[in-house]
């Protein structure tokens, strides 16, 4: 499945964002892990966050956290490994259930994942009787599984819709809410849950960056908070920040999201100046090449899903992918 590819050729992909002593330095792990994934028949998986070596050097399949997950479904192999955060291989699992799905580091979690529990979404139900629950698929497999449907930041307004009620409990994003809210004539009732890179990002910010780099275009992701969407220039997934980027070819850009986004962004539209606020995402962070490497190596670590937990997040997720 997996041809051979030279690894001094790979750094074409990279060289204008990374130095060449720097990718020296990657080498070795690089070439391990292609072949380990010829050998053991595996494919990674890297998030939009994954830093350049990871993303362009020897993942298979990037994108957002859901869009990972819905390729790998079409693809032949024994083994996934996801290089991002635990919710996204728990959905990977769901949406693979026959596939090994490795994370290489346990411990790349997700402060937005975290700041919800299926017993919260118990006491919310309590309190709004009826009420549907739209869970963001930044979340856990078991809130997955507490709720009704799942959405993304890209499809939340369509799915908000699609169940034709005049409210809607919409968790556990804070801003992705309020800003789909302003879209929507739909009654969102919104969870305090925050992304920790998203939310450092203010108004001031932009207008700074207005001042010391003029034209900029300035694109935002809605997990940023409602002043700094209205005061961006254009608000997206990671998905389709990528896009608009290549579409539009704007001659100066800055992307209010995780700072590894700009530079794979940018490896890929080498007419376009990048202007880099960096916020990093901690738990992306402890995503690396040598613990790729030892995943491969070793079969480490497997994630798994209780299977009554799987059955109604699946469901869940499934019911999204259902909404056109």
């Amino acid at each position: 499945m997996n041809s051979p590819v030279s690894v001094s050729a790979l750094y074409e992909r990279v060289s204008r964002i990374m130095p060449k002593a720097e990718w020296m330095a990657h080498e070795a792990d690089v070439a391990a892990i292609l072949e380990l994934k010829r050998t053991k028949n595996a494919v990674i998986l890297a998030h939009n966050y994954q830093t350049p070596e990871i993303f362009h050097g020897v993942a298979d399949i990037v994108g957002d956290s859901l869009a990972l997950a819905r390729k790998a479904m079409d693809v032949d192999a024994d083994i996934i490994v996801l290089a991002g955060v635990h919710f996204m291989a728990e959905t990977a699992k769901l949406l693979n259930p026959s596939k090994t799905v490795l994370i290489p580091d346990m411990r790349a979690g997700c402060s937005l994942a975290d700041s919800i529990t299926p017993e919260d979404i118990a006491l919310l139900r309590q309190a709004h009787p009826g009420v549907p629950v739209v869970t963001y698929v930044n979340t856990s497999a078991a809130v997955k599984a507490a709720s009704d449907i799942c959405c993304t930041s890209g499809n939340a307004k369509e799915v908000v819709e699609s169940l034709g009620v005049p409210k809607v409990l919409m968790l556990p994003d804070e801003y992705l809410a309020q800003n789909v809210a302003r879209q929507t004539h739909v009654e969102l009732i919104a969870w305090k849950g925050h992304c920790e890179v998203h939310q450092l990002f203010t108004p001031q910010d932009i207008r700074d960056l207005r001042e010391a780099h003029p034209g900029v275009i300035v694109l935002a992701h809605p997990e940023c908070p409602p002043d700094v969407v209205l005061e961006a220039d254009f608000a997206g997934s990671t998905a389709v920040m990528s896009d608009y980027v290549a579409k539009e070819k704007p001659p100066r850009v800055v992307l209010l999201t995780e700072c590894s986004m700009s530079d794979n962004v940018a490896a890929n539209n080498p007419d376009v100046e990048f202007i880099r606020p960096c916020n990093l995402c901690p738990h992306m962070k402890r995503i690396t090449l040598a613990n790729i490497r030892e995943a491969l190596e070793t079969g480490t670590h497997e994630v798994t899903v209780d299977p009554a937990v799987a059955d109604k997040a699946r469901l869940a997720v499934e019911r999204m992918l259902a909404v056109k």
